[in-house]
């Protein structure tokens, strides 16, 4: 039962939320780019005003076209370029695949764009392009063509990559935010939080030592599965990476203006990354992912995909964190540990840059 003054703040935010989007700084901030509140406020106030059309309108993980193919693309400036787990090659190859898989879309072929700065050594750009191959290779996808600039000393962070991915529908099934349903079971792949803290931790500039690996990985295999699995009952895809979970859920419920309600204790996160994150200050909600998914799935095929996820390498330790309702409408909610219910809302600030 909402209380009056629960209902306020309600109110108070539905408010809010309904305002046009409006760019109030001058200049760009790296809270920009750091997938939260800033972030879709820039994309819905400049690029989605400028660029509007209906395959863009969903600002989803790519575009449907014509509706046989996805199309999408990404850009990588992760700093380090090396990090344990991976490097920016396999994480600019998998990211693509991923943001296909999210469409469901088997990958067809990439292109690969190189922004180098003068002076980096050939050696690393051996080991990035080797790292792009076998990550390929992994997802069953050849880079097809590319371009390379080089950029003069102190103009750019040694590398920077661009990738770009087509896929082809094999299914029916075009998973998407709209399709969410009340009563749908919030499911994650795997632990959570993974790659942004084995990220911030690989700069060393903090005084935390912890045994974290990216999880960087291809999904492609385990969304064909799942859509195998499950047909019309996988109702939406997504990749938690920048602005992680919290952010994914936001962006569905706001669409659909549905609710999440997640159970805290459900919520998997690994011992390292939940500890260095309760000594950064971080909800691990927040923070990136680069080899999990996020699937809604209605209740009747719930134990389907699970079993389905479970039987696949990468979804071995899928679970069930939460379900859709109707109310209160757009909102994520989480019950504590403790007993209590708090809003998880957009992530404001910028707690972990450059993670991608």
């Amino acid at each position: 039962m909402t209380t009056a003054r629960e209902q306020q703040v309600l109110d108070r935010i539905e408010r809010a939320r309904r305002r046009k989007a409006h760019v109030k700084d001058e200049h760009i901030t790296l809270c920009h780019g750091a997938g939260g509140k800033a972030t879709q406020t820039l994309i819905e106030a400049v690029f989605l005003d400028a660029f509007d059309n209906p395959a863009l309108a969903p600002l989803a993980d790519g575009a449907v076209i014509a509706d046989t193919h996805a199309f999408t693309t990404d850009s990588y400036v992760v700093t380090p370029l090396f990090f344990p787990g991976g490097d920016i090659g396999d994480l600019a190859v998998n990211g693509t695949v991923n943001d296909l898989a999210m469409c469901g879309a088997r990958p067809v072929c990439l292109s690969a764009g190189f922004i180098l700065e003068e002076g980096f050594p050939v050696a690393d750009l051996r080991r990035i392009t080797t790292s792009m191959a076998a990550a390929a290779r992994t997802a069953g996808v050849h880079i097809v063509t590319g371009d390379t600039k080089v950029v003069q000393r102190g103009k750019a962070d040694g590398c920077y990559i661009t990738t770009t991915g087509l896929g082809a529908f094999h299914h029916d099934i075009r998973p998407g935010a709209r399709m969410a349903r009340p009563g749908d079971a919030v499911i994650v792949s795997g632990p959570v939080g993974d790659h942004g803290i084995t990220i911030m931790l690989a700069r060393g500039e903090l005084d935390i030592e912890a045994d974290t690996v990216s999880d960087t990985a291809a999904l492609a295999g385990l969304v064909d599965d799942l859509l195998t699995a499950c047909g019309p009952h996988l109702h939406t895809l997504r990749d938690p990476t920048r602005g992680g979970v919290a952010t994914v859920l936001n962006e569905i419920t706001a669409t659909t203006q549905l609710a999440a309600v997640l159970d805290e204790d459900t919520i998997p996160v690994r011992p390292a990354v939940r500890g260095a994150c309760e000594l950064l200050g971080i909800d691990p909600l927040y923070v990136a992912c680069e080899g999990r998914l996020l699937a809604l799935v209605a209740p009747e095929a719930t134990q389907t995909a699970l079993s389905t996820l479970h039987a696949h390498p990468l979804g071995q330790d899928a679970t069930v964190i939460g379900h859709l309702t109707d109310d209160p409408p757009g909102l994520v909610l989480l019950r504590t540990t403790f007993g209590g219910t708090r809003i998880v809302d957009l992530l404001v600030g910028d707690p972990l840059p450059r993670i991608c």
